[in-house]
């Protein structure tokens, strides 16, 4: 699916905004506060459902009421978004719903410049990081992710209260042990398959035969729910204490590795960066192989941030796809 064209109304500091977009590349060029990160942000909330950094109060242009974004494909369909303060309303083809229909969604790769900080961040903002990507062509995977964070929330929520009991949270438990499950399955397959190609995509940008791995690290031993139930059992006296749930996936990380060693702290920074893009790389092949479609590509403000090989790599491998680049 191409865009053809974007509208913003009260979309952050965009009171009325116009974007006509090319089959291929589009440039957005502007200042610092400008706004053009906003536009890549309406374009993924029509395509994706939700903002990849607020929430919709937040969006709203101040003194405005209501925002509203239109997205107008060359195959003659449009998405169109509003809220107003209270409600968000998605369109689609004139048939209004709460959410973007699955059915409606399309695939993103959206390159953030904090991305290519990605391997020294926190596991928790590795763990956003991949559920983005698995996300992008699994949505029985952002189902499962949904469904254990809502019953993760409640779990800590009766954690935090007195004289608690384990039949409190045993419902909660269930649910955590049943999608916890689904998710490790999921991760563990997935950076399997990023493994598989991970080293010779690295090697087609920097010409080094370097070893590339990402080691998925969990709680789990075992992938069984019962086994998961029992850890959540025996885990009650400590969680009841500490107020927070300490066994499970929402404690995975994503460690990566370079020649052996922990790349962060081993890889330079040019090898860092050049792991980050290999991993930009199969994250579209991963949603074209899965998906047969080709994901638009967001690259938001990255080309300052990269030296001239990384850039031509960059434009070299997403050449088949309509991509969108804001720059200063």
């Amino acid at each position: 699916m191409i865009i053809k064209s974007i509208e913003l109304t009260n979309f952050r500091n965009h009171s009325d905004y116009n974007l006509e977009c090319n089959d291929e590349t589009t440039l957005i060029i502007g200042k610092n506060g400008y706004g053009k990160t906003s536009v890549l942000e309406a374009i993924y909330i029509l395509t994706r459902g939700k903002s990849f950094r607020a929430t919709d109060k937040e969006i709203i242009k101040r003194g405005t009421s209501f925002y509203r974004i239109k997205l107008d494909f060359i195959d003659g369909k449009t998405n169109v978004a509003t809220y107003d303060n209270k409600t968000k309303t998605f369109i689609i083809n004139e048939k209004k719903s709460k959410r973007l229909p699955v059915k409606n969604k399309y695939p993103v790769v959206l390159f953030l410049p904090s991305d290519l900080n990605l391997i020294s961040s926190s596991p928790t903002r590795r763990r956003d990081y991949f559920d983005r990507i698995f996300s992008e062509f699994n949505e029985k995977y952002h189902q499962s992710l949904l469904k254990y964070n809502k019953a993760l929330k409640q779990r800590n929520e009766i954690l935090k209260k007195d004289n608690i009991s384990k039949d409190m949270i045993f419902s909660w438990n269930l649910i955590l042990a049943k999608y916890g499950v689904e998710l490790y399955s999921y991760r563990s397959s997935y950076i399997d398959e990023i493994n598989q190609s991970y080293s010779d995509l690295y090697y087609s940008i920097t010409n080094h035969r370097d070893d590339i791995v990402i080691n998925y690290k969990t709680d789990l031993a075992h992938t069984s729910t019962e086994e998961y139930l029992r850890n959540l059992e025996q885990n009650f006296t400590r969680d009841s204490y500490l107020g927070h749930t300490s066994f499970g996936v929402h404690r995975d990380d994503y460690i990566f590795m370079f020649n052996n060693k922990i790349a962060d702290g081993s890889a330079s920074r040019g090898e860092s960066r050049s792991m980050i893009l290999a991993l930009k790389f199969i994250e579209a092949s991963l949603i074209e192989q899965k998906l047969n479609l080709k994901p638009i590509i967001l690259l938001d403000d990255v080309f300052s941030e990269l030296d001239e090989m990384h850039r031509e790599s960059l434009v070299k491998n997403f050449k088949d796809h309509q991509i969108i680049i804001t720059s200063v």
